[in-house]
């Protein structure tokens, strides 16, 4: 798989996107929600054919850069220590971490209480703190998939294979090819309402591979104020 960078001007803005290549037969164009513009495209499309393309969706591309540049900037990265807030469900909990004989997480009277044996050292916090959203990711989104399943007539054919929870840099989610549902391990910090937009989203995705009118047919059916649960998620994580 390769990747290159190339620039469209479209009157007055420069539209930079990078390019990757794999072996499909159509070409797809994505805004992610830190303002990168990204192209899949076949592994023989030419540069001439690709930039014909983006200069065709530049207003849409446009569009969408101006609509994630009202959540920027983003939030300042965490630094583990005792004072600062995390978000857990689309609320902000104080971490107060505690020097003890062994290592524990819990959320108590609206802090995120960590017990630590190496209270002094930020990595094992943020290890402790990690660990721990990560565990309640694999609950929650579990439960969540099976509600949001509900929303289709028939709910048996939107079963994923299984949840993969990752590390994503540029996006919420996605639905692989061998149907396996794909989410960024920081949902856990949104709502329950923003996380179920992403999972319907995806599931849509089972019968749409692409971001057709069909699919958003589909998801307007099944999920009528998912505009507005998209941003209450942008705003929430930004």
């Amino acid at each position: 798989m390769s990747v290159e960078v190339l620039e469209a001007n479209f009157g007055s803005e420069t539209i930079r996107f990078s390019v990757v290549r794999r072996v499909r037969k159509t070409l797809s164009i994505s805004v992610l929600p830190d303002q990168q513009v990204e192209v899949v495209a076949p592994e023989d499309a030419s540069s001439e054919r690709i930039l014909e393309k983006v200069l065709n969706r530049a207003p849409w591309i446009c569009k969408q850069l101006r609509y994630y540049d009202q959540f920027q900037p983003k939030t300042p990265e965490r630094r583990y220590i005792g004072g600062e807030t995390h978000l857990y469900l689309g609320r902000q909990y104080k971490l107060k971490v505690i020097p003890g004989v062994k290592n524990a997480v819990k959320m108590q009277r609206g802090q995120l209480m960590v017990w630590s044996t190496k209270a002094g050292r930020t990595a094992h916090t943020r290890e402790l703190v990690r660990d721990w959203m990560l565990q309640r990711a694999q609950i929650k989104f579990g439960e969540r998939l099976d509600i949001c399943r509900e929303r289709f007539p028939d709910p048996r054919k939107v079963v994923p294979n299984s949840i993969i929870i990752r590390e994503l840099s540029l996006r919420w989610g996605s639905m692989t090819g061998r149907r396996n549902l794909v989410l960024n391990r920081v949902l856990i910090g949104a709502s329950t309402e923003a996380i179920d937009y992403v999972i319907t989203h995806e599931l849509c995705h089972i019968d749409h591979s692409h971001h057709s009118a069909a699919f958003f047919d589909q998801l307007r059916r099944v999920m009528p104020d998912w505009k507005e649960r998209k941003v209450k998620l942008e705003r929430q994580l930004a």
